[in-house]
């Protein structure tokens, strides 16, 4: 009989496998990346791995999820900073991301949402709409929420005000992947951004 496995050791395992995915994917992109070099990554055995993700989609799947939790409890309020500052720390953020684009799991995105189902009879990947609907929903009710603390005053709706926030960053990461930091400005386009985002939310800045 072979030895019982304790749940929290699944999810250590299970996060360690992870890490080793991205290690991964950043170096050979999502389209290059094979289980076999995740298994060579994480030195377990090929079993091992096939107990915890089916395939290299799935995989990829479980990391965007990592990411996107993060993503979601960010727009959780903290006391500690105004809803407009914790705004412009998360975009910064993605700019950060977007300007290393080769150290960060963004150029395998890229060639994730591009790429997968393109063969298939499916329209789009259901967790690619899930996502972005997740995420759509967080940043709107964060406007909300600082609109009722009458730290925004939106001239806008809230919901479309999210949306032009993830098309914007999306597009960006898009362009720079396609075109190089040198073409896109990404600093200069983030500072537009900026910009626009003080016209629709009205933020009240002491």
């Amino acid at each position: 009989m072979s030895p019982k496995v304790s749940n929290q050791y699944k999810t250590n395992k299970r996060k360690e496998l992870l890490e080793a995915a991205k290690r991964v994917f950043i170096q050979k992109g999502y389209i290059q990346a094979t289980m076999q070099d995740i298994i060579d990554e994480a030195g377990i055995s090929r079993g091992a791995l096939y107990s915890y993700f089916n395939n290299i989609q799935h995989v990829f799947e479980e990391l965007l999820k990592l990411e996107d939790k993060m993503d979601i409890l960010y727009f959780k309020k903290e006391d500690r900073s105004s809803f407009w500052q914790q705004l412009i720390n998360w975009i910064r953020i993605q700019q950060k991301n977007i300007e290393s684009i080769n150290q960060s799991l963004l150029l395998c995105k890229t060639e994730f949402f591009l790429t997968t189902y393109r063969n298939s009879n499916e329209t789009s990947n259901p967790y690619v709409i899930e996502r972005y609907k997740e995420l759509a929903s967080s940043i709107k009710e964060f406007i909300e929420e600082g609109a009722k603390k009458e730290e925004f005053k939106p001239c806008m709706p809230s919901k479309s005000i999210a949306l032009y926030i993830i098309s914007f960053i999306d597009g960006l990461m898009l362009d720079t992947f396609n075109l190089g930091i040198e073409v896109t400005k990404v600093n200069e386009q983030i500072d537009i951004l900026f910009f626009t985002l003080r016209e629709m939310l009205c933020p009240i800045i002491e």
